[in-house]
Formats: C-alpha cells, sequence, structure tokens
C-alpha cells in the first residue's frame, strides 16, 4: 500500500456528459452522450475519512458521506490498484436528472473514476480500456458508461477479457432533445419487466433496426424513424410509465423518432433538423397530462474529463 502523503496537495476537477442509453432499439449496447454535464471537485485533505458537498440536482437527498456513489468509485479505483485512499474533500455540481433515464449513476460512477485517475497522476497509469473495465464493474452494464467516457455515439460489448467499445461520430444533422418529467423510475423495476427470452422474429427484428440505426446517426438522418423501432424492451415497460408509453406513441404517429431515454421515464426524440425539436415540444406540451421539461441538447463529442487544480502557491 502506498503511503496517504504521496497525494499531498493534489486537486482535480472533472466533468462528465449525461448519457442516454438503447436508443430504440440498441438495447444495452448502443449509448450517446449528450451535452449536459455534472461537474466534481476533489482535494486531498490531511485527515483521513471524506467529506462531500452536493448542489443543485440531489442536494440534501443524496448521502455525503464514504457510501455516496462518487467516493465508492474513488475507493474502488484506488483498491483495484493496490493504493490507500488519502482524505478527500468533494465538492459536486449536478445538473443531471436522478432516476430519469439520463445516466446520472454512470456519471457519478465515471466522475469517481476520472477523479481517482487524476489523483493517482504520475503512480498509476489508467488507460481507456482499464476505465471502462473499472466503470462497468460497478454499473454492472456498459453502454452508460462508454459514452458518458468517451463521448459519441458509443457502441459497447462483453467479451471474455472484459468490457469494449467502439466510439463512432453523429452525423451533424442529427439534433437530440429530451423530454424530462417529474416523477423517476427505478432502473432495477425497469430491468425486472424484461422477459426472459423473446420471440426469434422479435430479435431478428430488432438486429435490422440496430444495424439500420448506425447507419442512421452517423450517415442518413432521414432514416431515424425506421431505425428506432424496438420490439425488445419499450413495449414489456410501458404498462410502468404509461405516460412515456402514450407520449412517445403520439410523437411517432407524428413522424418523431422517439424512443425510451435507457431506463425511462424520459423521452429521447432524435431529431434531423432543429425545427423538427421545435415542432416536437410544442406537441408534448399541448398534449402532456403532466409537467415535461424540453431539454434542447447538443451531441457532447469530448466525453468526461479531468484536469488538475493549480494552487495559488504553485501558480
Amino acid at each position: 500500500m502506498s503511503e496517504t502523503p504521496s497525494f499531498a496537495g493534489r486537486a482535480v476537477t472533472v466533468q462528465v456528459p449525461a448519457t442516454t442509453a438503447n436508443l430504440g432499439p440498441g438495447f444495452d449496447t448502443l449509448g450517446l452522450a449528450l451535452a449536459q454535464y455534472d461537474h466534481l471537485e476533489v482535494r486531498v485533505r490531511d485527515e483521513p475519512g471524506v467529506t462531500v458537498e452536493v448542489h443543485g440536482v440531489g442536494e440534501g437527498e443524496v448521502p455525503t458521506d464514504e457510501t455516496n456513489l462518487v467516493v465508492r468509485a474513488i475507493a474502488h479505483t484506488f483498491a483495484a490498484y493496490g493504493q490507500r485512499m488519502p482524505g478527500l474533500n468533494l465538492i459536486a455540481q449536478n445538473v443531471i436528472p436522478h432516476g430519469r433515464g439520463l445516466g446520472s449513476s454512470g456519471a457519478a460512477i465515471v466522475s469517481g473514476i476520472l477523479a481517482a485517475k487524476g489523483l493517482l497522476e504520475g503512480i498509476v497509469d489508467l488507460d481507456a480500456e482499464a476505465l471502462l473495465a473499472l466503470a462497468t464493474e460497478m454499473e454492472g452494464h456498459p453502454d452508460n458508461v462508454a459514452p458518458a467516457l468517451f463521448g459519441g455515439l458509443t457502441i459497447a460489448w462483453m467479451t471474455p477479457e472484459g468490457p469494449k467499445h467502439k466510439k463512432l461520430m453523429v452525423h451533424r444533422g442529427v439534433k437530440p432533445l429530451v423530454f424530462v418529467p417529474e416523477h423517476v423510475m427505478s432502473t432495477a423495476l425497469a430491468r425486472s419487466l424484461q422477459p426472459e427470452s423473446v420471440p426469434h422474429e422479435d430479435a431478428v427484428f430488432n438486429l435490422s433496426r440496430s444495424a439500420l440505426l448506425i447507419a442512421a446517426l452517423i450517415q442518413s438522418p432521414e432514416l431515424l424513424l425506421t431505425a428506432t423501432e424496438d420490439k425488445l424492451h419499450q413495449s414489456y415497460r410501458a404498462t410502468a410509465m404509461p405516460e412515456t408509453n402514450r407520449l412517445i406513441s403520439l410523437l411517432r404517429e407524428h413522424g418523431f423518432a422517439a424512443v425510451v431515454s435507457g431506463a425511462g421515464p424520459s423521452i429521447l426524440v432524435l431529431a434531423s433538423d432543429p425545427g423538427q425539436r421545435l415542432v416536437a415540444a410544442e406537441l408534448v406540451a399541448k398534449e402532456s397530462e403532466t409537467p415535461w421539461r424540453a431539454l434542447m441538447l447538443a451531441v457532447d463529442f469530448q466525453g468526461a474529463t479531468v484536469a488538475p487544480i493549480v494552487s495559488d502557491a504553485a501558480a
């Protein structure tokens, strides 16, 4: 075990984007990074233990001790490389909605792992493969953590050697729109509604749509409506989020490529031009039975970043 003093004075800032997973047919495989960000500041302190300040989303709700998910991710990374975690002060500025299908838990995990990477600079080298493996160990599946780490559109898959990913650049004509409701959805509950097996024809249907979706997102946005059709997961979860299901059906009837964002209950619309987003937002505002916040977001192409904080004395 390394001694804590080797980390004395170290401090980093981390930025992590929101993500949306599945994108309709790409269940547990496809993910997209969105330009909405959580920020984290971590400073090594002389005393052992941790302090956590949370501002914005989750303030007064999420734990502010060692059970905080960001702290657990930092500790997990230090332990994975045989390093003793020093005492830390954390300040989290959260913007990503919690429990809405926009990757908030994945963002917290990635925040912690990137913070640990920054604090371990020069002591342990964490490459992209190691970062994805650590994040997947904690999240359970790579579809959210891959785009959070690397940005853009990601294809993630599991191998005997661990999780892998491929990052793709999204066509500049693709304009994401996310509708966020006031109510939340448990990812565990959403997953529990999935059947153990699906009909062969449904599997073949989703294989064709997933392949088409890659082409639509990187080359042919005009195919997005057809490419986002799904028979593997959204219909099974519909009873748990009836308003989400109703609005998605309405949007699709009007020609919008609308899907459940992650496990829901937020709705993702993959528009092919900015004007289409405005029309979709007007439709939901008119037809929704409960309040929905419309977020017109860009695709994030950079992914999570970590940078050292240079002290005034050092500067």
